[in-house]
C-alpha cells in the first residue's frame, strides 16, 4: 500500500483504526512475541512532537538524579533555580513529579487565554519562553492548597532544577541521560523552529490547519521533546525491561484522581481488568499516546500529526496487543 512505512500490516490496521482524521502518524507495538514499528504517510525516521509524554521523561530524570543522589524530594525549587524568596521557591521536587504542588496549570502572566486564542487563529506556537523568561513567571505565581492538580508549569520548572543540580541544561540532560545510553539518534530537544531536524513532521490542527512547532527553550521538560517512532520504540523496550534511567518513574506512589494512580509523572489505571501505566500528550498540531502493560510484558507507542486525540486508540491497540500476543496473527 502506499504512504505505508514498516510493517505494513500494522500500518493499515492502525490507518482503519485511526481513519482520515489522522494521515500522518505511526506506531510501536511491542510483546514478548517482538517489536513492530510502522509509520504512514511518514517515514520510520519523521520526527513528531511528543507533547506532555515529554513530563514522563522529566519523571525518569527526576528518578535518575535521586538515584545518583544529585537531589533529594524534599529537594525545594529554590534550592536549584533564583527563584529568591517567592512561593515557588518552596515547592519540592517531589511533589512537582506528582502534580501536587499547588503550582498553577500555566502562569497568568503568560497570558494563557490571549495565547490560546492566537493559537486558534493563526496557529501560532503558545510557548517559546527562554529559561530566564520562565523563572520569571515563576517568581509571580500564588500556590494553591497542594492537591492533585495538572501543572504544565511544574514541570518546566522540574525539569530544568533537575538539569541546574547537574550542572547541564534540559536539553544535553536528555541527550546524555536517555537518548545517548539507548542509542537514540531522533530523539532531542529543540529550544527554536531553526534547530528542527530535516525529518520533522508538521503537525495540523484537528480541520487540517498547519500549526508552527511547539519550541521553546521552558518547554522542554513539559511538552518539547520530538522524537522518531523508531527511537520512541527503543525507548519503549527500555522502559519495559528496566534498562532506561530512571524506570521507578513508572511505579506509581500516590492517589491523582479516583482510582488513579501517579508515580513520577506516569499514570497508572485498570483498564478493562488490566493495570496500564501511561502518558499522553497533545499540542497544536500532534497528538501521542505510551501505554504499558508491564505485567504481560506489551507496550503500544502512537503517534499522530494531528491534534485530534489518540487515547482510546492506544488503549485500545494495547488492549488487543495484551489479550492476543500480538496486534494482528
Amino acid at each position: 500500500m502506499t504512504g505505508l512505512h514498516g510493517d505494513e500490516e500494522l500500518a493499515a490496521e492502525v490507518r482503519g483504526l485511526l481513519g482520515d482524521r489522522h494521515p500522518t502518524a505511526a506506531v510501536a507495538a511491542l510483546s514478548p512475541y517482538g517489536q513492530r514499528i510502522a509509520a504512514i504517510g511518514a517515514g520510520l525516521d519523521a520526527d513528531f512532537e511528543l507533547g506532555s509524554v515529554s513530563k514522563g521523561i522529566t519523571g525518569l530524570l527526576y528518578v535518575d538524579a535521586l538515584e545518583r543522589g544529585e537531589i533529594t524530594p524534599s529537594t525545594t525549587l529554590g534550592e536549584l533555580l533564583p527563584l529568591g524568596d517567592t512561593p515557588a521557591a518552596g515547592v519540592t521536587l517531589a511533589a512537582i513529579s506528582t502534580h501536587r504542588s499547588g503550582l498553577p496549570r500555566l502562569p497568568a502572566s503568560a497570558a494563557p487565554v490571549r495565547r490560546t486564542v492566537a493559537l486558534w487563529r493563526q496557529g501560532t506556537n503558545p510557548y517559546g519562553e527562554t529559561l530566564d523568561e520562565l523563572i520569571a513567571q515563576a517568581r509571580g505565581v500564588r500556590l494553591t492548597s497542594p492537591r492533585a492538580r495538572y501543572s504544565n508549569l511544574g514541570f518546566e520548572l522540574l525539569g530544568h532544577a533537575i538539569a541546574a543540580a547537574t550542572g547541564l541544561s534540559y536539553q544535553e540532560l536528555v541527550r546524555r541521560r536517555i537518548a545517548e545510553p539507548l542509542d537514540l539518534g531522533e530523539f532531542y530537544v529543540p529550544s527554536t523552529a531553526q534547530e528542527l531536524r530535516p525529518g520533522a513532521v508538521a503537525g495540523r490542527s484537528r480541520t487540517g490547519r498547519v500549526r508552527q512547532p511547539w519550541t521553546g527553550e521552558a518547554i522542554g521538560p513539559a511538552g518539547g521533546i520530538r522524537s522518531s517512532i523508531r527511537d520512541v520504540a527503543r525507548l519503549t523496550a527500555a522502559l519495559l525491561d528496566g534498562s532506561a534511567a530512571g524506570t521507578a518513574a513508572l511505579d506509581p506512589v500516590a492517589n491523582f484522581t479516583g482510582a488513579v494512580r501517579i508515580g513520577a509523572a506516569w499514570i497508572s489505571l485498570d483498564h478493562k481488568g488490566r493495570s496500564i501505566t501511561w502518558h499522553n500528550g497533545a499540542t497544536g498540531g500532534f497528538s501521542t499516546w505510551l501505554g504499558l502493560d508491564r505485567a504481560a510484558g506489551t507496550a503500544v507507542a502512537l503517534l499522530s500529526a494531528t491534534s485530534a486525540s489518540v487515547d482510546r486508540h492506544g488503549f485500545s491497540l494495547l488492549a488487543q496487543l495484551a489479550n492476543r500476543g500480538a496486534i494482528v496473527g
